[in-house]
């Protein structure tokens, strides 16, 4: 059977199943005596052998088996969880995942799992764990009952035999016996049927093909085979079939079968003629592991990512095109065309709206990696650490959900290394021995936002501005001035990603302006709010979806320019008499609230015919975060939506674009980054 059609599908449910098991695994950590989460793990593990062995994957069915074992004898209260037996199994999954990671990247899953195997052992005998030796290769012993009682022919049957015999065939009942612990019995019938068809003619079977079907036997079943193989070639080739343990296959004697059945008269039927009765069994077979009446139909599909970004890159251009449809209708003016236009402007938006849900992923998908993690870590750094996760179910573009694991990572090391405190600091301090980190995700409007939150040191205010004068981040007379919440970010300075600030800063310091720089890059940005010796609070802020974003168009002399909605808190035109200048930078009081002005012609030094002295100014406000600054426009042209484009590899450090797009007209727009122009 061609099992490379399954290859993705196999690797997808194989990865579910293992982080089910890590996930219950944890779970069972905290509750060593809930016997409902031990059956959980086990048939994730059962199903995952199984899988595995109909894929040819022996060694990672093996593995499983043995930690099925293991299991098996917890859930049957012949062991009793402890962490040092978790550590194990744990362990067997690590491995697991391994072998999984090495057959996707086009590998055989092949690994040395020697030492878990004899620990796996060990455990399931009772024994010390630290006494293990390595064993050397055992082999299974098993193997079906006698098939004299199984299979008992009618006078059909019987002729088939005697004019089999008479045309030199073969004829054969042989014995099939599957492992005990094998989960795919149906499928493995259809094989063993598949190979038997092509080697001859099937008589009959035992059970029958309906039981067969249903999966109502043991692990034994018996089959009459014509053929003209040999029985040697016939064991050997039903042997390399997945979870068949022992095959016994036995020459038929017509006349010892004739004097134990009841006197029959037997007629002439030709070989020929026969071959209906087998074909039916076996087209019966073939279709046993097709009838699975406990299931329902599937109301989901796996489509390949490529797939869905083909589907998204030639929507964009239709977006694109909409725009310079759009552009067309109003220049030309015409009702019927208008019509049409607007018409399919719905159509398409609602098109928009659908493939961009399809490409909407749950964070469950990088936040399942981070309970094992921290499990890790505390026992690594002697903390005791709880780790609770809030709204794993929010879905973000997958672009975005992509680039967020390792700023997370990142940002939960720092929280257990340098944030929360060893169990006796706490204890000294008042505080529970066992500190906590809260990692929570929410929608809010057109963003996402996720927190990481935790009960620890917090930051020491006078530590990181000592740090940050002595590195020049800062100079003596700006730090007096400084809110906590300007000093908290002081630590997202790339000044701070040293060595010496890991043991010199309560709390936290290594390489976060890399994760400062990667939200950015995502259209995000990053605050902390915390508070000395109790704790600290990062916030993420993401864009739902990189692909086709909400932009205000504006111009600047001829050229036109476009800002993110998500980045615009409103547009103002204030007069020129309104600005002041405060500390070398020209300024307006806005609701109270003092707003730096960016001019953008200065900052993207657009050419003037000439020089403009108009006495209003168009501007529009931004958001970073709590920082404010006044983009300084010639005119605002409307809200559009746009396919965000990449300005290439060879303009990869422009300041302040972050991409461009083509707008109706068929002009170039740049699209500004304003978290560039906040400071």
């Amino acid at each position: 059977m061609d099992t490379n059609q399954y290859l993705e599908v196999f690797i997808d449910e194989s990865k579910e199943h293992l982080q089910s098991c890590n996930e219950n695994l944890l779970a069972l950590e905290q509750n060593p005596h809930d016997l409902a989460i031990v059956n959980e793990i086990f048939r994730n593990a059962h199903t995952l052998k199984g899988m595995s062995a109909t894929m040819g994957f022996e060694d990672l069915a093996d593995l499983t088996h043995k930690m099925e074992n293991v299991l098996d004898a917890i859930r049957n209260e012949k062991i009793t969880v402890t962490p040092e037996i978790l550590d194990v199994v744990f362990e067997s999954v690590d491995h697991l995942e391994a072998m999984i990671d090495d057959i996707a990247n086009g590998g055989d899953g092949k690994r040395d799992v020697t030492a878990t195997v004899a620990k796996l052992k060990h455990i399931e005998n009772g024994e010390p764990i630290d006494e293990v030796d390595i064993p050397a290769e055992e082999s299974t012993v098993g193997g079906p009952i006698s098939s004299a009682e199984a299979l008992r022919y009618d006078e059909f049957e019987l002729t088939v035999i005697q004019q089999s015999h008479e045309q030199d065939f073969n004829t054969y009942e042989i014995a099939i016996h599957l492992r005990e612990d094998c989960l795919l019995k149906a499928a493995r019938v259809f094989m063993v049927f598949d190979i038997l068809e092509k080697l001859g003619d099937v008589i009959k079977s035992s059970p029958t093909v309906e039981k067969l079907e249903e999966e109502q036997f043991d692990n034994d079943f018996y089959v009459a085979l014509v053929t003209k193989d040999s029985a040697n070639d016939v064991q050997k080739k039903l042997l390399k079939v997945s979870e068949v343990e022992n095959v016994i296959v036995t020459s038929i004697d017509y006349h010892a079968l004739v004097k134990q059945e009841i006197a029959v008269t037997v007629e002439e039927v030709p070989v020929a003629q026969n071959t209906s009765t087998p074909v039916t069994t076996n087209t019966a077979a073939k279709k046993a592991p097709e009838k699975k009446p406990s299931h329902t139909s599937s109301k989901t599909i796996r489509v390949n990512i490529e797939r869905l970004d083909i589907l998204m890159n030639l929507f964009e251009e239709l977006v694109i095109d909409r725009g310079r449809l759009q552009s067309i209708a109003s220049e030309l003016n015409h009702s019927e065309l208008n019509e049409t236009v607007e018409r399919m402007s719905r159509i398409s938006g609602d098109l928009q709206n659908i493939i961009l849900t399809m490409r909407m992923v749950p964070v469950e998908t990088v936040f399942n990696r981070f309970p094992k993690m921290v499990r890790q870590l505390t026992r690594d750094l002697h903390k005791k650490v709880d780790l609770e996760i809030i709204g794993a179910e929010t879905e973000l573009d997958r672009t975005v959900i992509d680039e967020l694991g390792d700023p997370l990572v990142h940002l939960i090391r720092n929280a257990l290394d340098h944030g929360v405190e060893s169990p006796e600091k706490r204890k000294a301090a008042g505080k529970p021995e066992v500190g906590k980190i809260v990692l929570r995700a929410y929608h809010s409007g057109n963003h996402v936002f996720i927190e990481l939150e935790d009960d620890g040191a917090g930051i020491n205010r006078e530590r990181v501005l000592e740090k940050a004068i002595s590195r020049g981040i800062v100079s003596l007379e700006t730090a007096d001035s400084m809110t906590d919440n300007q000093v908290n970010e002081l630590i997202l300075a790339s000044g701070f990603s040293t060595a010496d600030v890991i043991s010199d800063i309560s709390g936290r310091g290594v390489g976060l302006d890399v994760v400062k720089s990667t939200i950015e890059s995502l259209g995000g940005n990053i605050t902390i709010d915390s508070t000395e010796g109790r704790g600290s609070l990062f916030s993420i802020q993401l864009p739902l979806t990189l692909s086709i974003i909400s932009v205000m168009l504006v111009e600047i002399e001829k050229e036109i320019y476009a800002i993110p909605l998500s980045s615009i808190i409103e547009t103002s035109i204030i007069r020129k008499s309104d600005i002041m200048n405060a500390h070398n930078q020209k300024v307006i009081d806005f609701r109270g609230k003092v707003v730096p002005l960016v001019f953008l012609d200065e900052i993207f030094e657009v050419p003037r015919v000439e020089s403009k002295d108009d006495e209003f100014h168009s501007v529009v406000l931004v958001r970073k975060g709590e920082k404010m600054a006044g983009l300084v426009v010639d005119s605002f042209i409307g809200q559009q939506e746009i396919v965000l484009k990449s300005l290439g590899n060879y303009l990869t450090n422009v300041f302040a674009i972050s991409g461009a797009t083509i707008l109706g007209n068929g002009k170039v727009a740049l699209i500004v980054d304003c978290n560039s122009l906040i400071k």
